[in-house]
């Protein structure tokens, strides 16, 4: 019988009322309901409203009690999964402090993730997930091959699930074989 991993779902923007926030709250959704596996939320919007003074680059980030829930999260986590939208033909800048800000390299070595790129453009944040995904192996990380690419994102999505039928079969699929990675 196969142990029930630990699944962290991070929406990478700090963007208030965000696309990216709805897409995560999908999969978190069909995470559960299909494959009955609870999940972490890690959303970039709510870090500590000092995070980029008073813990990214710190020596004791710990001790800032805003930092050590998420780190704790991290932690206890086996597997992410990233919903990234594309930001300027790359990923968001405060999803690079997020993971600077985390013990390296013991908080993601050996762990493993999956990436799903957003973007209201014709890339669907191919770039965005590459150099992501550069970051994660070396950090360590295992990823997931399926990268899905939602292009014209919000031409796709009513704000609940994927009107494109062919955009939710894969979507489906990814959450699928994030639960089996």
């Amino acid at each position: 019988m196969s142990q029930i991993s630990s699944i962290a779902v991070v929406s990478a923007t700090s963007r208030v009322d965000s696309t990216t926030a709805q897409i995560v709250a999908h999969y978190r959704d069909m995470l559960e309901r299909n494959h009955g596996c609870s999940s972490e939320l890690l959303d970039l919007k709510e870090l500590p409203l000092d995070f980029l003074n008073a813990v990214l680059y710190q020596k004791d980030r710990n001790s800032h009690p805003g930092w050590a829930s998420w780190q704790s999260k991290v932690n206890a986590a086996d597997k992410f999964v990233f919903v990234i939208p594309e930001y300027n033909g790359s990923f968001p800048g405060i999803l690079k402090c997020f993971v600077d800000a985390l013990q390296f390299p013991r908080s993601l070595r050996g762990k493993k993730a999956s990436m799903i790129g957003i973007s209201d453009g014709t890339q669907g944040a191919a770039l965005a997930m590459s150099h992501f995904g550069d970051v994660l192996n070396y950090a360590g990380v295992t990823t997931l091959a399926l990268r899905p690419r939602f292009i014209e994102v919000n031409k796709h999505w009513d704000g609940q699930r994927f009107s494109n039928p062919i955009y939710q079969n894969l979507f489906e699929e990814h959450v699928k074989q994030t639960v089996g990675m």
